[in-house]
């Protein structure tokens, strides 16, 4: 006599994974805009009680943005924002330079069509941004959608999750230096710069620009970091 098949057990709603990211989204957006700042300790109850939802979900997404170096898990299940360091921002402006440009090349290489014109759109929409020298809200969202559009033809999801990753540690402490400066005058410029020589396919002139704003980029938040120590 057969046994009776035991029928598989139902697999978890994806409630609880879309939970969680949801979480993750906020809480990073909080860490880079500065609403949490480096070092501050996370309290596992009023995260709770701001973003209504239970530990399960938001012990996972700190676990996710501890992958990601925005936040220190501490002794005893703590959390913590991860601070920040000349060392670490050393090694963030390297890291990011050397991948980017590594993207970069290979985006001017492999870029087809629709590539130019969603790098054309996401310039564009900077550009009406950064006319006028302020950066008005949606800036932040819009310079981020250019330097990702400049690298997303090359066609390496493992190197485009880097860069992206590496660009949002950069920008938290991009965004150090903007509490006490006003922007740099130079960047419109080298957007500008930027993108009509990754228009014409100049890989040379392209890593160049690069490889100068974001050691610029760099360079103005030490200025700070070591104002502060």
């Amino acid at each position: 006599m057969k046994k009776a098949q035991v029928p598989p057990a139902p697999s978890k709603p994806q409630a609880s994974t879309s939970l969680t990211a949801s979480v993750a989204i906020q809480i990073r957006a909080a860490i880079l805009d500065g609403t949490y700042p480096p070092g501050m300790r996370l309290r596992l109850d009023e995260l709770r009680q701001t973003y209504d939802v239970s530990l399960s979900p938001l012990r996972e997404a700190l676990t996710r943005l501890a992958a990601e170096d925005l936040v220190q898990i501490t002794d005893q299940r703590g959390y913590q924002v991860t601070p920040v360091s000349a060392e670490n921002l050393r090694e963030v402006t390297v890291l990011r330079t050397q991948l980017e440009i590594t993207a970069l090349k290979e985006s001017l290489k492999r870029g087809d069509e629709a590539w130019e014109d969603a790098l054309v759109a996401t310039y564009h929409r900077l550009h009406r941004l950064e006319d006028g020298g302020q950066r008005p809200e949606g800036w932040e969202k819009a310079h981020r959608a250019f330097h990702l559009a400049l690298v997303s033809a090359c066609d390496m999801p493992l190197l485009l999750r880097f860069c992206g990753s590496l660009h949002d540690l950069s920008d938290r402490y991009r965004r150090l230096f903007l509490t006490r400066h006003a922007p740099d005058a130079n960047v419109p410029g080298e957007h500008q710069a930027l993108f009509e020589a990754a228009i014409a396919r100049d890989e040379a002139r392209a890593a160049e620009i690069l490889t100068r704003h974001l050691g610029r980029t760099g360079q103005n938040v030490m200025m700070v970091l070591t104002q502060a120590a």
